[in-house]
């Protein structure tokens, strides 16, 4: 079903608005071990949070990182992972107006209240005013909104938690977006795609005409090619040892490949050259 059709389907489906939600989740209990499938409670959102009815969701390396932590501050269980996502807003809770029920949004891990210094600045996204140091709990009063039946609380896992039919994000972490775009893209949108097009973008600020090295065509490295094209790059070069990864480069404008297991005792740099 397209995005679009779902959106329209829960604009009718707002029976459970300001009620507790009984779903399914996947839980990690222990660092390393794998996921558990249970039956969870999801309360409502309080005021300037959005609940929200997950659609896609996908698996970024930094959710591998906090499963196989055992150290605190990272080793928080058990916890809810998942943060690159899509959903429809299922009900709002006080005071936010950036969104309704029905909307299609990403819920974003990095927050932005768009008020404070930080927000308001262009060499800065770090927020200042809603900071959630722990990454384990809701970012205006420290407490969670998930549970397991045995009444045991769930943790959050940065600012999102989307390995669960439903979840609770402040409003701060969300973003409306076209019901146009395909789900399975969409769920990129929110940290690989955006840290990617970010890098090439912001943090190398690719000028026109350079020639970009890219190492690793994964999301985040396909992301890296589209945001050097877009800064004018006229040669892109893919790194990567699969070779299937080259034919979707070129969509990206990777005009160059290496896979490194050809390259004998030559370095990257030599055989780019």
């Amino acid at each position: 079903m397209p995005s679009s059709e779902l959106v329209m389907d829960n604009k009718n489906a707002s029976s459970t608005a300001g009620k507790i939600i009984r779903c399914r989740a996947a839980i990690s209990r222990i660092p390393g071990k794998p996921l558990v499938m249970e039956e969870i409670e999801v309360d409502p959102p309080k005021a300037g949070e959005v609940r929200i009815k997950i659609l896609c969701t996908s698996l970024c390396h930094s959710d591998v990182t906090f499963w196989r932590s055992t150290q605190p501050p990272m080793a928080v269980f058990p916890r809810i992972l998942g943060h690159e996502a899509v959903g429809v807003v299922e009900s709002v809770g006080g005071g936010v107006e950036e969104v309704r029920e029905g909307d299609l949004v990403l819920p974003v891990f990095q927050g932005d209240c768009g008020e404070c210094r930080d927000c308001k600045s262009p060499k800065s996204n770090i927020c200042s005013k809603f900071v959630n140091k722990d990454n384990q709990s809701m970012p205006r009063d420290g407490t969670n909104r998930f549970r397991d039946l045995k009444g045991e609380v769930i943790h959050n896992v940065l600012n999102v938690s989307s390995f669960t039919e439903y979840t609770v994000v402040d409003v701060t972490h969300v973003v409306k977006i076209t019901p146009d775009i395909p789900l399975d893209i969409a769920c990129l949108l929110s940290c690989g795609v955006s840290t990617g097009l970010g890098a090439a973008w912001k943090v190398a600020e690719v000028e026109e005409g350079s020639t970009v090295a890219i190492f690793g065509l994964g999301a985040v490295g396909l992301s890296v090619a589209e945001g050097a094209r877009i800064r004018g790059a006229t040669r892109i070069i893919g790194v990567d040892l699969n070779p299937e990864k080259f034919e979707t480069g070129k969509k990206f404008g990777i005009t160059d490949f290496i896979n490194p297991a050809t390259c004998g005792d030559k370095t990257v740099s030599q055989v780019s050259l």
